[in-house]
């Protein structure tokens, strides 16, 4: 009989390995996936709106993917509990809504992106809010840096090299746009009957 520790570590694990696994697998197709999966607008506009959920799975090469998936570790190892089952699923499709909304509503110069930080950025905003709800010591040290960062970059532009490491433009209002749309999906997940999930 399996252990109730063990149904609930499987249920953490899921969403981010299923993730994982798309990005890996997008990442050997290299630039013909790139290309054809890649938000752009003007291919959007024209109907191929699987883009709007495909951009975020590809990435610019090899380095890009690297980091996006340390950033899905760290996002795991720090939220893990907040964001199991369905309610990590929730906050991701929020945030990736709000993330192509942002960019077809506010950007229309942006023709094209790739790359999963603003999902990441939305699913570490609902972590945090869950565990400033929890009353978790470090809750409030990690908000303070997470804004900060979202700060700079409204202000200043990338994190000094950031676009180094991920091989290309650090389009900043993605996170900014994916954490907008965590903290709403977390906030919603936190109403009794969305707890449940």
């Amino acid at each position: 009989m399996r252990s109730r520790t063990f149904d609930i570590a499987r249920d953490a694990l899921i969403l981010p390995v299923a993730i994982a696994g798309l990005i890996v697998l997008a990442a050997f197709g290299g630039e013909p996936a790139r290309l054809a999966w890649r938000y752009q607008r003007s291919a959007v506009l024209d109907g191929e709106v699987w883009r709007l959920v495909t951009g975020h799975f590809v990435h610019l090469g090899w380095s890009h993917t690297l980091l996006n998936l340390a950033g899905l570790a760290l996002v795991w190892t720090l939220f893990a509990s907040a964001l199991r089952g369905m309610r990590g699923l929730w906050v991701l499709l929020v945030s990736l809504a709000a993330i192509d909304a942002g960019f077809l509503l506010n950007e229309p110069e942006l023709e094209w992106y790739v790359g999963f930080s603003g999902a990441l950025h939305g699913l570490f905003a609902a972590g945090l809010l869950a565990s400033i709800h929890a009353r978790e010591p470090e809750a409030w040290l990690l908000a303070t840096l997470f804004v900060a960062k979202l700060g700079w970059e409204h202000w200043f532009g990338a994190v000094p090299l950031t676009a180094l490491a991920a091989g290309g433009p650090v389009i900043e209002s993605a996170h900014l746009y994916g954490a907008v749309g965590g903290l709403c999906a977390g906030l919603l997940a936190m109403r009794p009957r969305m707890a449940r999930l």
